[in-house]
C-alpha cells in the first residue's frame, strides 16, 4: 500500500461517550477513513463498550476493535477499583475518577494500530475546558506525546509522522454538542456516566453527568440521556 492510499486513514479513540462520538463525526467530516478503538480496561461502567460498538457501526467505521487490558489490577481510581466510591460532589484537584496513565496507554495502543494501518492521524476527544482536572487531557500532554510518537515509531523516523488530533480540546461542552448536532451525531446513543447501569442509564450525579447536563443546557438542546431516576 502506498502513501496516497493510506493518508486518509485515522484511528479514533472511542469510549462510547459524547466527546468521542463527536470526534468520530469530525474525523469522518474531514474525509478520514475511520478505525475506532475502545478498551475494556476493568472499568465499572461496561455499558459504554456496547455504546461504542453501536456508534462505530452506525457511523460507518471501517473497523472497530475492543482491546482488553486489566487496569483494575493496579487500581487507584474509582473507575477501576470497586471499593472506591464514585464521587457525586465537586472536589478540588485531580479527582479520584482519574485513571492513572489511562490516556498514555490508550494513545500508545492507537499509535501501534495506526502504524499497522499506515494511518496518518489519531483522533482523541480530550478537552481542556469543561473537563474534570485530568492531567492527561491537557495540551501539554498531547504535545509531549506527539514528540514521543515521532521518536518511538518506524513511521516517525521515516518522516511519516502520525498526527495526534484533538479537535475538541479548546471547546466548551456546549460547543462540542452544537458541533456534533450539526454533523448529525445521535447523542441518545452515547453514554458518559461513570456509573451507568447495565442498561446504560445514567446516574445524573457524577462529575461526568453534571458536565453533560450543563452542556446540553448551555447549548439549548434537549438532553436525550436516560437517567436512572426517570
Amino acid at each position: 500500500m502506498n502513501a496516497s492510499e493510506s493518508k486518509n486513514k485515522a484511528v479514533v479513540l472511542m469510549s462510547g461517550g459524547l466527546d468521542s462520538a463527536t470526534c468520530l463525526a469530525i474525523a469522518r467530516d474531514q474525509g478520514f477513513d475511520c478505525y475506532t478503538l475502545s478498551f475494556d480496561y476493568g472499568q465499572r461502567h461496561k455499558s459504554e463498550l456496547h455504546a461504542a460498538a453501536k456508534l462505530a457501526l452506525g457511523m460507518q467505521a471501517s473497523d472497530h476493535k475492543i482491546i482488553r487490558i486489566d487496569m483494575s489490577g493496579i487500581g487507584g481510581s474509582a473507575l477501576t477499583d470497586m471499593d472506591i466510591a464514585v464521587p457525586e460532589v465537586e472536589s478540588d484537584g485531580v479527582p479520584i475518577t482519574y485513571v492513572p496513565a489511562r490516556n498514555t496507554i490508550f494513545l500508545s495502543y492507537a499509535l501501534g494500530w495506526a502504524e499497522v494501518l499506515q494511518a496518518s492521524s489519531i483522533f482523541i476527544g480530550v478537552n481542556a475546558l469543561d473537563y474534570s482536572g485530568y492531567p492527561d487531557c491537557r495540551p501539554d500532554f498531547i504535545e509531549a506525546f506527539q514528540k514521543m510518537a515521532k521518536l518511538a515509531t518506524k513511521a516517525g523516523t521515516e518522516g511519516q509522522e502520525i498526527g495526534i488530533e484533538t479537535p475538541l480540546i479548546h471547546l466548551s461542552k456546549a460547543e462540542i454538542i452544537q458541533q456534533g448536532m450539526a454533523l448529525g451525531v445521535d447523542y441518545s446513543q452515547t453514554i458518559s456516566c461513570y456509573q451507568a447501569d447495565l442498561e446504560g442509564k445514567a446516574c445524573g450525579r457524577c462529575d461526568s453527568c453534571r458536565l453533560r447536563i450543563k452542556g446540553f443546557f448551555d447549548a439549548k438542546v434537549s438532553d436525550p440521556t436516560i437517567y436512572q431516576q426517570s
